[in-house]
């Protein structure tokens, strides 16, 4: 694997083992939190139903009722007339306080008796017979008390959780827990831990049908309520929430259970508690035994009628008939109000009345820490081997693409999760991880790969097109200077009798000379994408197959060579007008396993290919002058190309070579051959195995008819002369018609 992907893979590996220890808790990051936040505020947002739902009312002590009843607290009679007439008038299901009473009534006119009783009227007769007809009157607590016996009235209290208070700071009396002795029933479990409370005054506790927490220790960092206790410990006992004694009591004080993850049955702790139930209910609780409040909408979700109103019987009958009522308070000088999800300014008391809708609608969702990270990790590692993969292999287009595409797949199956699976899965994280890693890796790409292949191209445009500068570009597959070993086409060409040219011309004309035969000469090299690996005076070498792979790079090579043949023919026309000489030009290819790469030594170096297959091309180069044709390929050449027609020239064994090859010239595609060239071919192969058996009359026979055919051919008067010699000159009987070839 290359140093480059392991590199990629390392850093997937190491921004996935940061995300893992956020996952688990042991870092962290407190914008990822924020952002976390945000996301599940917005999908809350935009999924809620953003309904009115008539089966809750909230009875509000607004501003309208303080200026017509007097400011804060109201002498309990009014309380007591606001109950009965909920019950006896409007005919509500329940009754419940989102308000506490820890202190007796602050009526004077109870003290202003109590004083005259126990002052200078103390042995009046008079007085105390009057005095107790008044005293039912204005024992305002027992009246407030007495208009909730026999009705489902739930009042709130308070928990705190601060060790800095004081036991002893507790007031009023709590109602009888939910389980008693929970920590002996439930051992391995830990629930929230109260240390103080602050109650109702007992005679109003023992008059209620229930009693309930409305304290909230699980208030988010930044202030939010997302969450609501539902449970709280206190002194070995288990307390509920407002809310769950309100369901309780809906259902004639319904047990509280607990129902934990199947898959693990013997374990009943936090970890493995999956829901709370009261009798039909079933309440998706997190590791603190909270739950989340699914909000209805913005604020006034629920009908609100004026607690002045009911008071003085002039509300509607319609909106409260049946209905579950919250009496709370969304006055600003009363400090009930909170920042949610769906408003910065929202009464304390809608956060009750939207949390038992949700539940009774069943929409709470479940937010089960331990189910989720397990799925979000096999999430990220999806998203760091899909990313990583990609950016390994492809460009950074296609990387945007695939990065866009799990982005909006994250997106919409999360949206699909929270709304019909009512699961409450990570979204923040997963889209911060995919973006990020996205970003270090087009990072890594831009300035570490990109500087590299980026120096590469301008290095090999020395050599081949902008073209295939620009291929190696867009492929995401490395190119490296480094020596290799490869199956290429290599191509020499000369100027032949260049000697005798330079010495009719000035330097002026033969540098113009030079420059105007080379430049179409490499285009037509680039042009068949060739690479150029260097000009020898007028001499050029020239590869096919580096540095970009070439499966048909020898048909491109060949191809080139008569392009290059074609393209001097017109230059020559163009030279003749300038006065210039005609030039003439050998062409050798061959091709084979050699080395390419960047070579040289510390004061000079190249990218260029060397080996046996490149020096029998430089030889194949100077037997054209010999054969008295334009181009010369090897065999292996021939053989790569079976859709070309070739005329095999001989069998030679060239300066430095034991071997004898078989060198052939290239007549054209073979369906571009007509009839009567293939019949000379067929002569042609005749001749030569006359020649090579040594049956000189068979052979000479041959060769002088396909002379007659196409004299202008050097080839067979070079064979007749060869008969000759061997007649006068015959062969040593091994003789196996090689040829031995002195071209360098």
């Amino acid at each position: 694997m290359k140093l480059r992907h392991l590199v990629r893979i390392a850093v997937s590996l190491v921004w996935l083992l940061l995300f893992t220890g956020f996952l688990s808790g042991f870092l962290r990051f407190r914008l990822l939190e924020k952002l976390e936040n945000y996301a599940y505020d917005a999908r809350l947002r935009l999924t809620m139903p953003n309904t009115l739902d008539p089966r809750i009312v909230i009875v509000d002590v607004d501003d309208q009722s303080l200026r017509e009843e007097g400011q804060w607290p109201w002498p309990r009679d009014r309380l007591a007339q606001m109950v009965n007439n909920l019950f006896d008038l409007y005919h509500v299901k329940l009754v419940a306080f989102d308000i506490m009473f820890p202190e007796p009534d602050r009526s004077q006119d109870l003290a202003l008796l109590n004083r005259l009783e126990s002052g200078p009227l103390r042995n009046d007769a008079a007085f105390a017979k009057e005095a107790r007809k008044l005293r039912p009157g204005l024992e305002r607590d027992r009246i407030f008390a007495t208009s909730m016996q026999h009705h489902p009235v739930v009042l709130g209290y308070v928990f705190t959780q601060r060790n800095n208070f004081d036991e002893q700071q507790s007031a009023g009396r709590l109602p009888p827990p939910a389980i008693a002795d929970v920590a002996s029933r439930y051992p391995e479990m830990d629930f929230p831990q109260a240390k103080t409370y602050i109650s109702n005054l007992p005679v109003l506790s023992q008059s209620a049908a229930a009693q309930g927490f409305f304290s909230n220790p699980f208030v988010d960092e930044d202030g939010v309520f997302r969450r609501i206790g539902l449970l709280q410990e206190y002194h070995g006992s288990l307390y509920t929430s407002l809310d769950l004694a309100v369901l309780r009591v809906l259902q004639h004080q319904a047990p509280l259970g607990f129902i934990f993850d199947t898959s693990r049955p013997s374990r009943y702790d936090n970890a493995h508690l999956d829901k709370i139930s009261i009798g039909r209910y079933r309440i998706p609780v997190d590791h603190d035994m909270a739950a989340l409040v699914p909000y209805r909408g913005y604020v006034r979700s629920f009908p609100y009628v004026p607690a002045v109103d009911v008071i003085r019987g002039t509300a509607s009958r319609g909106i409260l008939r049946n209905a579950i009522v919250y009496v709370g308070t969304s006055a600003p000088g009363e400090q009930d109000l909170r920042t949610t999800p769906v408003g910065a300014v929202f009464p304390g008391v809608e956060v009750h009345a939207d949390f038992l809708s949700g539940v009774l609608d069943r929409r709470v969702k479940s937010n089960q820490p331990q189910y989720a990270r397990g799925a979000q990790f096999l999430l990220l590692l999806i998203i760091a081997i899909i990313i990583t993969r990609v950016a390994m292999k492809r460009t950074i287009l296609a990387s945007s693409a695939v990065t866009l595409g799990l982005f909006i797949f994250i997106i919409v199956g999360n949206l699909l999760i929270w709304q019909y699976g009512n699961f409450v899965f990570p979204l923040a994280s997963p889209l911060a991880f995919l973006v990020t890693l996205f970003v270090l890796h087009s990072l890594y790409g831009f300035f570490i790969e990109s500087r590299g292949r980026r120096h590469l191209t301008r290095i090999f445009s020395q050599y081949i097109p902008p073209e295939l500068v620009g291929e190696m570009d867009r492929r995401e597959k490395a190119y490296s200077l480094e020596s290799d070993s490869r199956e290429l086409t290599v191509l020499f060409s000369d100027v032949r009798g260049f000697t005798s040219i330079s010495e009719g011309l000035n330097p002026r004309e033969l540098s113009q000379l030079m420059n105007e035969f080379l430049t179409p000469m490499t285009r037509v090299i680039h042009a068949h994408r060739g690479t150029i690996d260097k000009y020898m005076g007028d001499a050029i070498m020239a590869f096919w197959g580096a540095p970009l792979h070439d499966a048909q790079h020898a048909l491109h090579a060949l191809e080139a060579a008569l392009d290059m043949l074609a393209t001097l023919r017109r230059l020559n026309l163009e030279f003749a007008k300038r006065g210039w000489p005609e030039l003439h030009i050998g062409i050798g290819l061959n091709s084979g396993v050699m080395r390419v790469g960047d070579m040289g030594s510390e004061f000079r170096r190249a990218y260029t290919v060397m080996g046996d297959a490149v020096n029998l091309g430089s030889r194949l180069e100077g037997l054209t002058r010999q054969y008295g044709v334009g181009i010369v390929c090897g065999e292996s050449v021939r053989e790569a190309l079976p859709g070309f027609s070739f005329l095999e020239l001989d069998r030679v064994r060239v300066q430095g070579k034991d071997k004898a090859v078989a060198i052939y010239e290239p007549l054209g595609p073979g369906d571009a051959v007509d009839k009567s060239l293939k019949g000379l071919l067929l002569r042609h192969q005749q001749a030569l195995g006359y020649y090579r058996a040594g049956d000189w009359d068979g052979a000479e026979r041959e060769f002088f008819a396909l002379h007659q055919a196409q004299p202008q051919r050097v080839l067979y008067r070079l064979y007749l002369d060869r008969i000759a010699y061997y007649r006068a000159h015959p062969p040593a009987g091994d003789w196996d018609g090689v040829s031995v070839s002195s071209a360098k």
